[in-house]
Formats: structure tokens, C-alpha cells, sequence
């Protein structure tokens, strides 16, 4: 069971990754398309590691994956920007990990607006 400290972190840190990708590493490298989301962010107890969930929308699947592999590339500045932004002693390594609930959605929706679309067709 997590504390609410950590939960409060996590949340807070969600924020904060996506704040840091959306403006400081959009304007760092031209490798960042699509939509980014970051979906979760999950702190250790020890506040040492963070997963960071991270799900892209894009054109095609290739362009998704280059973004999210330029996001891992930059994990080092996003860590630093953390730091900067989040005022605190240690700064979790990141771990950066896919998360297609994005793209599943997209899928569905696609999928719904098809079958409306036969039946309005019969």
C-alpha cells in the first residue's frame, strides 16, 4: 500500500515529466512528434526510481516509437529539469516504460464510429 506522500509524489511528478517534454524538450530536439501523454508515474518508497508511463499518438507506429526513444535518450535532461522544477534533494532515476492506452483507445473509437456508420447505412 503506498502513502499519500508517495501517491502525491507520483502525481506530481506525472505533471512535472510532461510539463518538461512538452516545452523544454519539444524545442531541444525535432524528434518529438504526435501527442505525448504521460499516462502514470509510479515513485518507489525509497524515492530512488520512477517508472514514467508514457503513451504517443502519432501518425504511424514508427514515428511513435522514435519519439518515445528520444524521450528515453533525454532521460538525464529531463531528470535535470526535474530537479530544477521540483526543488527537491534527490531526484529519482527515471525508467521510462510504453504505455498503448492511447493508441487501444484510438482503436476503439475507430471501431465505433465504423459500426455507427453501418448501421446508418442499412
Amino acid at each position: 500500500m503506498r502513502s499519500l506522500r508517495g501517491e502525491r509524489l507520483s502525481a506530481e511528478y506525472q505533471k512535472a515529466v510532461y510539463e518538461v517534454i512538452s516545452t523544454k524538450l519539444k524545442t531541444k530536439t525535432d524528434r518529438i512528434r504526435g501527442i505525448v501523454s504521460v499516462t502514470k508515474a509510479d515513485v518507489s518508497p525509497d524515492l530512488k526510481n520512477a517508472k514514467i508511463y508514457i503513451s504517443v499518438l502519432a501518425k504511424n507506429k514508427e514515428e511513435a516509437r522514435q519519439t518515445f526513444d528520444a524521450i528515453c535518450e533525454h532521460a538525464a535532461t529531463i531528470r535535470y529539469e526535474l530537479a530544477h522544477m521540483m526543488r527537491m534533494r534527490t531526484v529519482p532515476e527515471l525508467h521510462f516504460l510504453w504505455d498503448d492506452t492511447m493508441e487501444y483507445g484510438d482503436k476503439i473509437d475507430r471501431l465505433i464510429k465504423e459500426i455507427h456508420k453501418d448501421e446508418g447505412e442499412q
